[in-house]
């Protein structure tokens, strides 16, 4: 029985993770990722304490045009709380933010994202 969620046309799930990478679309892509429904970039973030602003430029700017409300973001193996300032500067772009572990966070995407929400994840990569 096939238990794929039903994705709309040209929407990227993530299909695994774990191995320091995630495959998404049917790729594999070494280390730590952004993804949004239509894309995935890397994302030069090996550790959680390097999650800043900056970081999330892209998801801060896609927030600002409209096509982002929802950020979840995978912290790597454990939850952790996001700092103030990256916080406030995504809602101000109108960008929630959800942390959860890196494994919750590729499960909840792949469901908001079927469901058409405006969803990105942040994602750091796991052994």
């Amino acid at each position: 029985m096939d238990i794929t969620p039903l994705v709309p046309e040209g929407r990227l799930i993530i299909e695994g993770y774990g191995n320091g990478g995630f495959r998404i679309a049917g790729t594999a892509h070494p280390g730590s990722r952004l993804v949004f429904p239509d894309r995935s970039e890397a994302w030069p973030v090996a550790h959680f304490d390097h999650v800043t602003e900056a970081s999330l430029a892209s998801v801060i700017a896609a927030g600002e045009a409209g096509t982002v409300e929802l950020l979840l973001l995978g912290c790597g193996r454990r939850l952790s709380p996001v700092p103030a300032p990256v916080r406030a500067r995504l809602k101000d772009a109108g960008v929630g933010i959800e942390p959860m572990d890196t494994g919750a966070a590729c499960r909840t995407y792949n469901v908001l994202m079927a469901e058409g929400r405006l969803v990105a994840a942040a994602l750091i990569a796991v052994d």
